[in-house]
C-alpha cells in the first residue's frame, strides 16, 4: 500500500545544515571547557535539541550560562544562511504538493530556524503552513508526538504515513508513532537507525519511488 501522507523532518533530510550547526557547537562548546570535535558534537546532538545538548554537556564539565541555548540559536540562524538543500528535496516537495499528497515537515528546532534554512533553498513558502515545531507544538523526538499530531492535522492514521527521517532519535519517533520510516542516514549513524526499525535510503528519490511510483 502506498502511504497517503509524508512527514518529512528538516535538518539532514530536507536541508543540508547539519555540518554548519555541528561546526558552531563544537566551537562553543569548546569556549565553554569541553573540547570536542564536530564530530563528536554530531554524535551527541544528531536528531535532538540544542537544550537537550546544553544538559548533557553540563554533565560533561561544560561551564554554560544562562542564555546560553539563546545565543546559539541567535548565532546559528546567521550562520544557516547559506543553507543549501538535500539533493533532490526542493523537486520532491514540489512534486508531492501538486499530486495533492498530504506533507507536513516535523523538526525538533524553532520555526525560526526552519524559516532560515527553507528560505535559503527555495522551499520556505511552499511549505509554510505544513510545519510542526517541538518548540511550539509538542514533546521533542523521540517521542511520537510531533509525528501523531502532523498525521492527526493532515487527517490521516498513522500506517498511512510515511516518515522522513536521518536520525535515531527520529526513527524511534516514528517508530513510536506506528509510522514506517525511511532514513538518509549518515555510515556512522546507519546500524542506530536501523535499530529502530528504519529502511535506510541513499537519496531522496526511494522516497519518490515509495509515494509517487
Amino acid at each position: 500500500m502506498k502511504p497517503k501522507a509524508v512527514l518529512f523532518d528538516c535538518d539532514g533530510v530536507l536541508v543540508d545544515s547539519e555540518p554548519t550547526v555541528h561546526r558552531l557547537l563544537a566551537y562553543r562548546l569548546s569556549e565553554a571547557g569541553l573540547s570536542v570535535t564536530p564530530a563528536q558534537v554530531s554524535g551527541m546532538f544528531l536528531g535532538g535539541t540544542i537544550a537537550g545538548l546544553a544538559g548533557h554537556a553540563k554533565t560533561l564539565g561544560a561551564a554554560i550560562g544562562e542564555g546560553w541555548v539563546e545565543e546559539i540559536y541567535a548565532e546559528m540562524n546567521t550562520a544557516l544562511a547559506d543553507t543549501v538543500e538535500i539533493p533532490g528535496a526542493r523537486a520532491l516537495v514540489m512534486d508531492l504538493l501538486a499530486a495533492k499528497i498530504p506533507l507536513a515537515v516535523c523538526s525538533n528546532g524553532p520555526v525560526a530556524k526552519m524559516e532560515v534554512t527553507l528560505g535559503a533553498t527555495g522551499m520556505w513558502h511552499a511549505l509554510e503552513g505544513h510545519l510542526f515545531s517541538a518548540h511550539v507544538h509538542a514533546t521533542p523526538k523521540p517521542a511520537p508526538d510531533l509525528y501523531l499530531m502532523a498525521a492527526e492535522r493532515l487527517g490521516v492514521t498513522p500506517d498511512q504515513c510515511l516518515v522522513v527521517e536521518d536520525s535515531a532519535n527520529g526513527a524511534r519517533a516514528a517508530r513510536a508513532a506506528g509510522m514506517p520510516c525511511l532514513a538518509l542516514a549518515l555510515p556512522e549513524n546507519a546500524d542506530a537507525v536501523r535499530a529502530e526499525g528504519a529502511t535506510v535510503i541513499s537519496t531522496l528519490d526511494a522516497v519518490r519511488r515509495a509515494v509517487l511510483g
